[in-house]
């Protein structure tokens, strides 16, 4: 399916490029930030507008154009609606800022907190659910990198709360990267044009 194709290369290369803006993103930042125990928010709400922000963006349009590929390919309704929450979780926290590090969280800060929390959760779970149509090498990819990312938000959460943010800005790098790498390793998947199917044993 060329079209199909398509989508998944076209995907790819969005994940590329925010992957890109991302890093650029830390990098062109105050230097008094550490990326251990402040969180992505955390830098991108310290130059409001910035390629940080753009990387959210651009990762929810590649994620958008891999959905009509999914589907085609026969991905269930389900799938698709917490796909579509992932791209709608990313879109608003990017939009909406959270505070600046060591204020207390206004109404716009418990949006994009909470719009990232539907995010970080709905990915891994739609992968999941996909993962039965997936070829079986693939389909066991998949279902790692989803329980990794849910063991990951869990963890961020102990931090978040009881663990007193410790390092809750590296737990957080390595939830996005694992997240980030699941939804590549999918766009790849449909990049390959094969149709999804029902993995062995599933």
């Amino acid at each position: 399916m060329p079209g199909t194709r398509k989508s998944g290369l076209l995907a790819l290369g969005g994940i590329a490029f925010a992957a890109l803006l991302a890093v650029i993103g830390h990098v062109e930042v105050n230097d008094d930030l550490s990326p251990w125990s402040l969180t992505v928010s955390d830098y991108a709400v310290s130059d409001r507008g910035g390629v940080i922000d753009v990387a959210m963006v651009v990762l929810a349009l590649a994620t958008a154009a891999l959905l009509p590929a999914l589907h085609r390919a026969g991905a269930t309704r389900r799938v698709g609606l917490l796909l579509l929450a992932w791209v709608g979780g990313l879109l608003l926290a990017a939009v909406v800022p959270t505070n600046e590090p060591g204020l207390p969280m206004d109404a716009a800060a418990y949006v994009h907190r909470y719009a990232s929390v539907v995010a970080f959760l709905a990915l891994p779970v739609g992968g999941w659910l996909l993962a039965v149509r997936l070829p079986h090498p693939a389909a066991r990819w998949v279902r790692r990198l989803a329980l990794t990312s849910l063991l990951l938000a869990a963890i961020m959460v102990w931090s978040a709360y009881p663990g007193d943010r410790l390092l809750i800005g590296l737990i957080e790098r390595a939830l996005i990267l694992t997240e980030v790498t699941l939804i590549a390793f999918l766009a790849a998947v449909v990049a390959g044009a094969r149709p999804l199917t029902p993995a062995r044993g599933a």
